[in-house]
């Protein structure tokens, strides 16, 4: 009787915490004491029930390279005039490495030497020497090159990560592939244009001085001097939302760069237009104080993905760290912006490969298709079990039917994602716990017609049925295992139900249908087994 008491207490609790924990899902009224006290997080439901965005994005590792080889050129300017290693030319040669050429009457030692000991990453490659000078390659190491490539697409996937979070997008599947390729999955996303536009933004954010010393009539016109460039500004007009380019002559060279960003946040101005205000960590205040200093009266562009926002006239000094971003934002496209500034840029711009958009009118008719799918294939059994094992059958389908809610309760529990799939795992669970059932009863049966009474038939009927029912849910678990842990979305999905289904099993099969059993034909006596 106590082991019946403490087995019947346990189930009860289960049942009461599965259902607890279904509650928020069932319903969005819930009292104020809740969710102070009980679990509010309801089943998410993934990208296939509720709509949204389906992405498989490439990274450019190679640009990644040209960047890192575009940093290394200007690094080395400074350092060979300090070495006084006299350079006629300097430049980048795709993603292999950097060629330079030195004069004529300039030796190659000091150049090996600054090499071996500042970039270990190059190998210094002889040339061909003409009346201009000699000419060498700095070759850049395979495993340096291969390194960069994983760099890029490890930070890429963090940084969309960071964007997606601050998004606010619940439960998103956001996962690396083979070739540098990553996988996004946005459930419930109601403007995919914008999460696109978010997720692919390079954001690479420069500070970078107005050349007011050259024409920019000229520049324009192809004599662009060397060291600077033109990039565009797009200007709005507020009233007819006319849009016109404004052309800008800017120094090459970033004065700063967002790495230095440790905060953006969106802020009013006095007339209610939105703007980006930015922090700087110590290294970048001071950088930002000194430029600033040094150019008074001199025109600052803030740059994004070489794009102009603004380009104003520096009046002081600026101190403390803080700078603003102005333009003609909306408040979406001014927090969009501030997101992917808090994220950091992207290492290497992103290609879209591929591009889904599910409609939440098409993820309602999976759900009501899979629901109704599952009523009809649950009724039919739930029907036949009762007719084929009589009493003993309508035990089972009360067993069977808890499965459900410790199912959903589970999926809540541990945050998971209903997807189509996962509605398929739920249906293989109760088909499975039906075959758990049907062992136990035809061992009962078989030792009844041995002739044994009904206490020990139903006994030796669950003892021997266990080992059976354990064993071939546990292979199936670990089955599922696997494919939780290498399968993509909709492999996941389904991996999560049936393994919290398969647990499940084993929980209403064995443990709860028992006490029954042992009530009826051990507290109560019964005599028969109606099977």
């Amino acid at each position: 009787m106590k082991s019946l008491s403490w087995r019947a207490g346990i189930s009860a609790a289960l049942i009461v915490i599965a259902f607890v924990f279904l509650v928020p899902s069932v319903t969005q009224e819930l009292p104020a004491w809740w969710s102070g006290v009980l679990p509010k997080d309801k089943i998410h439901l993934g990208l296939d029930l509720q709509g949204g965005v389906h992405l498989i994005l490439e990274v450019e590792v190679k640009k990644a390279v040209e960047s890192y080889l575009e940093r290394v050129v200007e690094d080395l300017k400074p350092d060979l005039r300090k070495s006084k290693i006299r350079v006629l030319d300097l430049k980048r040669r795709g993603i292999d490495g950097i060629e330079i050429t030195l004069a004529p009457d300039q030796e190659a030692k000091d150049l090996e030497t600054l090499l071996g000991t500042n970039y270990p990453s190059f190998k210094l490659e002889t040339g061909v020497r003409d009346e201009k000078g000699k000419a060498y390659f700095l070759s850049l190491l395979e495993q340096e090159r291969t390194q960069i490539y994983k760099m890029a697409a490890d930070q890429a996937l963090e940084t969309i990560r960071n964007r997606v979070d601050q998004f606010g997008v619940t439960e998103p599947d956001i996962r690396p592939q083979a070739g540098y390729r990553i996988l996004i999955q946005l459930p419930g996303v109601k403007d995919p244009k914008r999460a696109i536009d978010l997720i692919g933004k390079t954001a690479r954010l420069e500070f970078k001085l107005v050349d007011e010393e050259n024409s920019l009539e000229d520049a324009l016109k192809g004599n662009v001097p060397a060291g600077s460039e033109i990039l565009q500004e797009t200007a709005v007009d507020r009233k007819t939302g006319r849009k016109t380019t404004v052309p800008y002559l800017l120094k090459k060279r970033s004065a700063l760069t967002g790495e230095s960003i440790t905060d953006a946040r969106v802020e009013l101005e006095r007339m209610g237009e939105p703007y980006v205000s930015l922090s700087f960590d110590s290294r970048g205040a001071r950088v930002f104080e000194r430029i600033t200093g040094d150019n008074v009266g001199k025109r600052l562009a803030i740059v994004l993905d070489d794009k102009v926002y603004s380009a104003p006239v520096i009046r002081d000094k600026i101190s403390g760290g803080k700078a603003q971003i102005t333009g003609a934002f909306s408040m979406d496209d001014a927090k969009d912006l501030a997101i992917v500034l808090r994220a950091g840029a992207l290492p290497a711009p992103v290609k879209i490969l591929e591009e889904r958009t599910v409609g939440p009118s098409l993820g309602k008719d999976s759900i009501d298709q899979g629901f109704t799918s599952m009523v009809i294939g649950l009724s039919i059994i739930l029907i036949l079990v009762a007719i084929y094992y009589r009493l003993s059958g309508i035990i089972a389908d009360v067993v069977l039917l808890l499965n459900i809610p410790f199912i959903l309760g589970g999926l809540a529990l541990f945050g998971a994602t209903l997807t189509l799939p996962g509605i398929a795992g739920v249906i293989l669970s109760i088909a499975m716990s039906v075959d758990a059932n049907v062992l136990i009863y035809e061992r009962i049966r078989e030792e009844l017609r041995l002739g044994k009474p009904a206490r020990a038939a139903m006994e030796a009927g669950f003892a021997r049925a266990f080992v059976t029912i354990f064993d071939s849910n546990l292979t199936t678990v670990i089955a599922g295992l696997v494919l939780l842990q290498f399968g993509t979305g909709p492999v996941r999905g389904f991996a999560v139900t049936l393994i919290i289904g398969l647990v499940s099993n084993v929980l209403t099969a064995v443990f709860m249908a028992r006490i029954v059993f042992d009530y009826l034909y051990v507290i109560k006596r019964w005599k028969t087994i109606s099977i």
